[in-house]
């Protein structure tokens, strides 16, 4: 399967490194933990309008999700950690997707990703 660039559109997306540990006022540690990402990065990647059935049956029996995101590119990094700017590409605010699920075949990779409502 191929994706045709004219039915592609730009994201950015940040990949999960770790967490990190916080301390205190005087470098105690709290026993809390900050999730730490990769600085964003930009693709062009085939976004679908909604949810649909072919995508059902190609994720299997899961919980629900909103998107579908497909690249013919293999070595695209994006994996269930990562966060995602998909209808906002402004990563000074909080991302409004997360990657539910990926399915790999022979030439393509299809994400299966949801909306989020995150506070700054």
């Amino acid at each position: 399967m191929r994706v045709l660039e004219r039915n592609k559109q730009k994201i950015k997306y940040k990949l999960y490194v770790g967490k990190e540990e916080l301390l205190d006022e005087h470098g105690n540690r709290t026993g809390e933990y900050r999730i730490v990402y990769s600085d964003a990065a930009t693709m062009r990647i085939n976004v679908s309008a909604a949810r649909g059935e072919s995508a059902t049956r190609q994720f299997g029996e899961m919980e629900n999700y909103d998107k579908v995101m497909i690249t013919d590119d293999m070595d695209c990094p994006i994996d269930e950690n990562s966060i995602l700017w998909i209808d906002s590409l402004d990563t000074e605010k909080p991302h409004d997707y997360i990657v539910k699920k990926v399915a790999r075949s022979l030439n393509s990779i299809s994400y299966a990703v949801s909306k989020v409502n995150v506070s700054a």
